[in-house]
């Protein structure tokens, strides 16, 4: 027998993969975005519908303020962090890269872009850039006037296209770049990879302090070059590498003994690698088995 769902839980499971999304765009951490979704559904599930004129803005606003204060809590545990602090990498399926501006929005490159911003002007470019929210909606869930979601909209887009990457990347350039380093892994050849390595690339690796990882930021091709090279790459046995979808973007999940060991994300720019993105903490890559749904 079928149980039919009430209008409030059918309402917050048929918005919940939008709900996700935005707490992640928020975030970078699709744990943290589980647990707000809980805190969204205590909230949501209290509310008098018949009060409610648009149910998807009033979750999208429920979900925002949790955020914002998930992610100031956030902001203190990295702080405390040991090493480099990366994004959660997600599974993705292929219809996420399909839609091209919401693959770019939870692209690697572009959630470390994000971490530059101010919890409020996170939440007011995701919501107005990705989700195409307005300034009316917007102003409601982060508390501020429509004059001041304006501005700090204003703000929040120059910031970010300033550090965002140089034009579109297509899925095949990086394919190409990621075909380089996945060669340099399975042969110890490095030059396909360092020809590739634009000047100012940076190289950053998230163990957490849980497995071994770059404790800062490794900066300039050369640098970068001598570390690959002093045999970190070379094959080993029992090395697997796999090219998968991570983030809307192609990316590699490098195993060891069959035992997911790395996710590997790159940025490019100009036909450059200028980021390479190593997460290793095993406690963010718990959901590389499952592909998460992401929509806007």
């Amino acid at each position: 027998m079928t149980r039919t769902m009430d209008p409030a839980t059918a309402a917050f499971v048929s918005h919940r993969n939008l709900l996700f999304t935005v707490a992640y765009e928020m975030l970078g951490s699709a744990a943290d975005a589980e647990d707000v979704l809980q805190e969204t559904w205590l909230r949501w599930s209290g509310v008098d519908l018949d009060e409610v004129r648009d149910q998807r803005a009033y979750l999208v606003r429920i979900t925002t303020r949790q955020s914002l204060t998930r992610l100031r809590t956030l902001g203190r545990r990295k702080e405390a962090y040991f090493g480099p602090w990366l994004p959660e990498p997600l599974l993705t399926a292929p219809d996420v890269a399909e839609d091209v501006e919401l693959a770019d929005s939870v692209s690697m490159a572009m959630l470390l872009v994000l971490e530059t911003l101010q919890p409020t002007e996170r939440a007011v470019f995701v919501l107005r850039e990705v989700f195409d929210l307005g300034y009316d909606e917007i102003a409601e869930a982060v508390d501020k006037s429509q004059a001041a979601v304006r501005q700090i909209a204003h703000r929040a887009r120059a910031h970010v296209a300033a550090r965002r990457p140089r034009g579109t990347v297509s899925a095949a350039e990086t394919k190409d770049a990621l075909a380089a380093f996945q060669h340099a892994v399975e042969t110890g050849d490095l030059q396909g990879l360092l020809d590739r390595l634009a000047p100012d690339v940076v190289f950053l690796g998230d163990g957490g302090g849980v497995v071994e990882a770059l404790p800062e930021p490794v900066v300039g091709a050369d640098k970068v070059a001598a570390f690959l090279s002093a045999g970190r790459l070379r094959g080993r046995p029992g090395v697997g590498v796999e090219l998968v979808q991570v983030n809307g973007y192609p990316a590699l999940v490098i195993r060891l003994a069959g035992e997911l060991d790395t996710v590997l994300a790159m940025r490019l720019d100009d036909g450059l690698i200028t980021g390479l993105y190593a997460v290793r903490n095993p406690e963010k890559l718990s959901r590389l088995d499952d592909e998460t749904v992401l929509s806007r």
